[in-house]
Protein backbone atom coordinates (compact mmCIF):
# COMPACT_ATOMS: atom_id res chain seq x y z
CA UNK A 1 0.00 0.00 0.00
CA UNK A 2 0.85 3.36 -0.57
CA UNK A 3 1.14 5.31 2.81
CA UNK A 4 -0.36 8.36 0.79
CA UNK A 5 -3.24 6.11 -0.99
CA UNK A 6 -5.24 7.12 2.74
CA UNK A 7 -6.18 10.07 4.53
CA UNK A 8 -3.45 11.22 6.89
CA UNK A 9 -5.46 10.52 9.55
CA UNK A 10 -6.41 6.79 8.91
CA UNK A 11 -2.81 6.44 8.55
CA UNK A 12 -2.04 7.57 11.41
CA UNK A 13 -5.08 5.63 13.45
CA UNK A 14 -3.69 2.20 11.71
CA UNK A 15 -0.27 3.21 13.33
CA UNK A 16 -1.69 3.45 16.49
CA UNK A 17 -3.13 0.22 16.09
CA UNK A 18 0.06 -1.36 14.86
CA UNK A 19 2.08 0.81 17.97
CA UNK A 20 -0.51 -1.34 20.57
CA UNK A 21 0.25 -4.24 18.72
CA UNK A 22 3.83 -3.99 18.95
CA UNK A 23 4.00 -2.89 22.51
CA UNK A 24 1.75 -5.48 23.88
CA UNK A 25 3.83 -8.33 21.96
CA UNK A 26 7.01 -7.39 23.73
CA UNK A 27 5.70 -7.11 27.17
CA UNK A 28 3.96 -10.84 26.17
CA UNK A 29 8.00 -11.89 24.73
CA UNK A 30 9.04 -11.28 27.60
CA UNK A 31 6.66 -12.73 30.14
CA UNK A 32 6.70 -15.90 28.11
CA UNK A 33 10.56 -15.58 27.72
CA UNK A 34 9.94 -15.51 31.98
CA UNK A 35 7.92 -18.29 32.05
CA UNK A 36 10.36 -20.55 30.15
CA UNK A 37 13.23 -19.69 32.76
CA UNK A 38 11.22 -20.54 35.68
CA UNK A 39 9.01 -22.85 34.96
CA UNK A 40 8.65 -26.44 36.99
CA UNK A 41 7.20 -29.17 37.44
CA UNK A 42 6.34 -32.39 35.84
CA UNK A 43 5.57 -30.90 32.18
CA UNK A 44 9.18 -28.96 31.89
CA UNK A 45 10.46 -29.96 28.95
CA UNK A 46 7.77 -29.33 27.20
CA UNK A 47 6.52 -26.27 29.04
CA UNK A 48 10.27 -24.86 28.61
CA UNK A 49 10.26 -25.78 24.35
CA UNK A 50 6.94 -24.57 23.84
CA UNK A 51 7.55 -21.35 25.93
CA UNK A 52 10.84 -20.94 24.09
CA UNK A 53 8.94 -21.50 20.29
CA UNK A 54 6.41 -18.29 21.31
CA UNK A 55 8.94 -16.02 22.93
CA UNK A 56 10.92 -16.25 19.54
CA UNK A 57 7.79 -16.19 17.56
CA UNK A 58 7.08 -13.05 19.17
CA UNK A 59 10.65 -11.64 18.61
CA UNK A 60 10.30 -11.96 15.12
CA UNK A 61 6.99 -10.47 14.95
CA UNK A 62 8.15 -7.16 16.86
CA UNK A 63 10.46 -7.08 14.58
CA UNK A 64 7.71 -7.05 11.18
CA UNK A 65 5.37 -4.77 12.90
CA UNK A 66 7.91 -2.39 13.52
CA UNK A 67 8.44 -2.08 10.32
CA UNK A 68 5.33 -2.41 9.04
CA UNK A 69 5.11 1.04 11.02
CA UNK A 70 8.65 2.94 9.22
CA UNK A 71 6.79 1.10 5.72
CA UNK A 72 3.38 3.79 6.69
CA UNK A 73 5.75 6.71 7.14
CA UNK A 74 5.85 6.39 11.12
CA UNK A 75 8.30 5.58 13.71
CA UNK A 76 8.65 2.61 15.75
CA UNK A 77 8.12 3.01 19.34
CA UNK A 78 10.92 1.40 21.51
CA UNK A 79 12.66 0.90 24.59
CA UNK A 80 11.07 -0.87 28.18
CA UNK A 81 9.95 2.20 29.40
CA UNK A 82 8.13 3.49 26.71
CA UNK A 83 6.82 0.10 25.49
CA UNK A 84 5.55 -0.56 29.06
CA UNK A 85 3.44 2.72 29.19
CA UNK A 86 1.70 1.98 25.42
CA UNK A 87 1.24 -1.67 26.84
CA UNK A 88 -2.06 -2.91 28.12
CA UNK A 89 -0.29 -6.43 29.65
CA UNK A 90 -0.03 -6.46 33.03
CA UNK A 91 3.04 -7.80 35.28
CA UNK A 92 3.83 -11.42 35.77
CA UNK A 93 4.94 -13.17 39.35
CA UNK A 94 8.54 -14.61 38.88
CA UNK A 95 7.15 -17.81 40.40
CA UNK A 96 4.59 -19.19 39.58
CA UNK A 97 3.15 -23.00 39.15
CA UNK A 98 2.94 -24.47 35.84
CA UNK A 99 -0.63 -23.97 35.39
CA UNK A 100 -0.35 -20.45 36.66
CA UNK A 101 1.87 -19.39 33.78
CA UNK A 102 -0.09 -21.23 31.09
CA UNK A 103 -3.23 -19.32 32.51
CA UNK A 104 -1.24 -15.98 32.84
CA UNK A 105 -0.19 -16.33 29.16
CA UNK A 106 -3.20 -17.19 27.72
CA UNK A 107 -5.03 -14.27 29.75
CA UNK A 108 -2.50 -12.31 27.32
CA UNK A 109 -2.60 -13.84 24.29
CA UNK A 110 -6.35 -12.82 24.62
CA UNK A 111 -5.23 -9.22 24.37
CA UNK A 112 -3.59 -9.72 21.52
CA UNK A 113 -6.35 -11.41 20.04
CA UNK A 114 -8.52 -8.25 20.72
CA UNK A 115 -5.76 -5.63 19.54
CA UNK A 116 -5.17 -7.81 16.37
CA UNK A 117 -9.06 -7.61 15.18
CA UNK A 118 -9.06 -3.88 16.12
CA UNK A 119 -6.17 -3.44 14.04
CA UNK A 120 -7.37 -5.34 11.22
CA UNK A 121 -10.82 -3.73 11.36
CA UNK A 122 -9.45 -0.19 11.17
CA UNK A 123 -6.86 -1.62 7.97
CA UNK A 124 -9.39 -2.64 6.44
CA UNK A 125 -11.60 0.41 6.27
CA UNK A 126 -8.48 2.68 5.26
CA UNK A 127 -8.43 0.02 2.45
CA UNK A 128 -4.71 -0.86 3.80
CA UNK A 129 -4.64 -4.82 2.59
CA UNK A 130 -1.16 -5.38 3.57
CA UNK A 131 -1.79 -4.05 6.98
CA UNK A 132 -4.83 -5.95 7.54
CA UNK A 133 -2.89 -9.10 6.15
CA UNK A 134 -0.66 -8.54 8.97
CA UNK A 135 -3.28 -7.95 11.51
CA UNK A 136 -4.90 -11.22 10.35
CA UNK A 137 -1.93 -13.74 10.19
CA UNK A 138 -1.24 -12.23 14.00
CA UNK A 139 -4.63 -13.03 14.86
CA UNK A 140 -3.91 -16.18 13.68
CA UNK A 141 -0.96 -17.14 15.61
CA UNK A 142 -2.59 -15.27 18.81
CA UNK A 143 -5.88 -17.58 18.40
CA UNK A 144 -3.59 -20.89 17.88
CA UNK A 145 -1.21 -19.80 20.90
CA UNK A 146 -4.20 -19.17 23.40
CA UNK A 147 -6.00 -22.62 22.21
CA UNK A 148 -2.16 -24.21 23.02
CA UNK A 149 -1.86 -22.76 25.69
CA UNK A 150 -5.42 -23.28 27.53
CA UNK A 151 -5.33 -27.21 26.27
CA UNK A 152 -2.14 -27.40 28.53
CA UNK A 153 -3.77 -26.00 31.69
CA UNK A 154 -4.68 -28.42 34.03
Amino acid sequence: MNPQATSPEMNKVVIGHLETLLADSYALMAQTHLAHWNVEGANFFGLHTAFQTQYEELFTAIDEIAERIRALGGYAPGGLAMLDTMSEIGGMERKLDANGYLTHLAEYHRVLVDAAIKGRDAAGEAGDAETEDLFIARLQVHEKTLWMLRSAAM
